[in-house]
């Protein structure tokens, strides 16, 4: 037998790839939410609202101070893509939640991400259905720190 295997990538190499990829996805992330006047970071907090989440919540989520979210929230909210609302069960916690325009703003974002859109193309269906299972496998570890 006179053929050589291919030895699997290393966890540096898949790190590296994976790395490369999210650089590339949060530019494009970026370019498209400046198109719709937000930056980065606001959309990110956009992005995050899946339903009423505290102030110090999306502090943790963003990974940075409760202050900026402060800021962050003004923002948003003075141009109407999220309001607070009083924490049902202890209203002195103020909870962010997306209005509608908000919610819309954010899925034009995603939906002009051509870099990465263009990237997703390029993998057939069943190419895209194994990574999606692959990224779901990653996913619990990742979001608990466990890795």
């Amino acid at each position: 037998m006179t053929g050589s295997t291919t030895p699997p990538p290393t966890k540096a190499q898949l790190l590296e790839l994976v790395a490369a990829l999210g650089t590339a996805q949060w530019q494009d992330f970026a370019a498209a939410a400046g198109r719709h006047g937000l930056t980065s970071v606001q959309a990110k907090l956009l992005s995050q609202l899946k339903g009423p989440v505290p102030m110090r919540g999306l502090a943790t989520l963003l990974v940075c101070d409760a202050s900026n979210v402060t800021g962050i929230v003004d923002r948003l909210e003075a141009r109407g893509l999220v309001r607070r609302e009083p924490d049902p069960a202890d209203r002195r916690v103020k909870n962010v939640v997306a209005t509608d325009e908000g919610r819309e703003i954010i899925q034009r974002v995603r939906g002009e991400m051509q870099a990465t859109h263009s990237a997703l193309d390029a993998l057939d269906e069943e190419e895209r259905a194994t990574l999606y299972r692959l990224l779901e496998a990653l996913r619990p570890g990742l979001e608990h720190g466990a890795v």
